[in-house]
């Protein structure tokens, strides 16, 4: 069973291809993502991804790598949230 150690709540702008650049970014820093939820809120024009991953000595840049994305609205880093238990669980 995997242990997460961090969520990364994101508000993203809800359109084709945004997952796939938050997911990239992971991918080519060779960083692992643990679990992902993602859904529109509001009227849909906006989305809320949430990412666990383990803890990692990028993670720290890869948070401000994010924050820069055009698409991402918001960025939060969450430590010891209930839902890690929930991805541990899966």
């Amino acid at each position: 069973m995997c242990k997460h150690n961090f969520v990364i709540d994101l508000r993203v702008r809800n359109h084709a291809g945004v997952m796939s650049q938050i997911t990239g970014l992971f991918s080519r820093r060779n960083f692992n993502l643990e679990g992902i939820i993602c859904g529109p809120v509001g009227d849909g024009r906006e989305s809320r991804m949430i990412l666990t991953v383990a803890d990692d000595s990028k993670l720290e840049q890869i948070l401000l790598q994010l924050d820069k994305l055009y698409d991402v609205l918001a960025v939060r880093q969450v430590e010891n949230s209930p839902l890690t238990e929930v991805f541990s669980n899966l």
